[in-house]
């Protein structure tokens, strides 16, 4: 992964809009309805090669194709690993258990229709193991990484990624195939790893999406060692699932997801930064910009920044359609960089902009001015960090 020791880099978390044309056919791919593919894969192929001219424009260092070609998370994961049905959700259940949204119901009723669930191309739909997990998204994958490779050709850009999901956030999925957890967790954790290795051979870093460590893996409110066993246990699966990859070749995200809630509930940084930052991830992205935790830098007073780890802080929120201002978003990043040290930090956003495909909670258009206002505030601390 490249550093730089003059300046501040700057990338994203992964998720950018899709062109409406491409939508509609994702739709149909979706539902089971006819569409054509042919023509689906040269909008896709289309939609990345602006995304990332758009993303160079933009003024970002590290970029990879939009999640251009993916719908959302439920199908990326069915398309990519065999042994998972998508169950529909019995009428009136409800995905989403949380404590927020049992506090805040009517809010959470109205924001679920109009846009986290009612964003979806399909009716939301819970995951159950089945049969066994193999990993059969080679053709999607070799797509995808087509995709990239040609849009890159001839753009001036520091570096590429690509993600990726963890086997932590699936091995809570229902299992009614393999007789133990230790044999369901072990058969994820070797069928993810084909595809962080085609990653990696195609000259990509991988950006690995794990929004469970805000919530310490859903352990935050069990008994102290209880608590520290399951996280212990967590980052060990992670671990093994990572053996042999280069940490260097790892970026690992979290965040409190797409909710644009209350968030009353969410952890701190320091509750979680110490355990996550055992990965064998080279570089950790979690929020900054969510309003909850603009203050959050605080960690780092007491917390050390393992040699050789680089942080990502968010710069950009994906819960409001402001664009962020530059000077700001230099303050926040000074803060970070005179704690962890400047050549240890880059820059980028809370979390995807359009994590469903159809999602409109930030405008597409206001995105791609959010990300100008990250290249300027980079450059406003890059000169303040170097003094120039």
């Amino acid at each position: 992964m490249q550093t730089s020791t003059d300046r501040i880099l700057t990338t994203h978390t992964g998720s950018i809009a899709r062109p409406d044309g491409l939508i509609e056919l994702m739709r149909a791919k979706e539902n089971g309805r006819p569409y054509d593919r042919d023509a689906f894969e040269a909008r896709a192929t289309s939609a990345v090669e602006e995304c990332v001219r758009r993303q160079v424009e933009a003024g970002l260092d590290v970029i990879n194709d939009g999640e251009q070609r993916k719908s959302g998370f439920t199908t990326y994961l069915t398309e990519r690993l065999a042994g998972f049905e998508a169950v529909p959700y019995a009428p009136g259940e409800s995905p989403s258990h949380w404590r927020e949204v049992k506090e805040f119901p009517e809010y959470y009723e109205r924001y679920f229709k109009t846009a986290m669930y009612g964003a979806m191309l399909s009716p939301p739909a819970r995951l159950v193991c089945r049969g066994p997990v193999k990993y059969v998204g080679q053709e999607a994958l070799a797509a995808d990484i087509a995709n990239l490779r040609a849009a890159l050709a001839g753009k001036d850009y520091t570096e590429a990624f690509m993600s990726a999901a963890l086997p932590t956030g699936l091995a809570e999925h229902d299992n009614e195939y393999y007789s133990s957890r230790e044999d369901f967790v072990t058969a994820l954790a070797d069928a993810t790893r084909e595809e962080y290795r085609a990653i990696i051979d195609a000259g990509f870093l991988i950006q690995l999406d794990d929004p469970a460590a805000t919530s310490l893996w859903g352990h935050a409110d069990a008994a102290p060692a209880e608590r520290d066993r399951r996280v212990a246990e967590t980052v060990e699966l992670i671990n093994y699932t990572l053996r042999d990859i280069p940490q260097e070749k790892i970026r690992y995200h979290t965040c409190y997801g797409i909710n644009q809630g209350p968030h009353v509930y969410d952890l701190r940084l320091r509750d979680f930064i110490e355990p996550m930052l055992t990965v064998n991830a080279q570089a950790f992205s979690f929020e900054v910009m969510n309003t909850r935790h603009m203050h959050d830098y605080h960690a780092f007073e007491d917390v050390r920044l393992p040699a050789g780890k680089v942080i990502i802080p968010g710069m950009l929120s994906n819960g409001a359609n402001w664009v962020e201002h530059p000077d700001l978003i230099a303050e926040l990043t000074v803060r970070y960089a005179e704690l962890v040290g400047r050549e240890n930090v880059m820059i980028g956003n809370d979390c995807g902009f359009a994590s469903q495909a159809a999602t409109r909670e930030i405008d597409p258009k206001v995105g791609w001015a959010k990300f100008a206002a990250l290249a300027e505030g980079a450059r406003i601390a890059s000169d303040r960090l170097w003094r120039r």
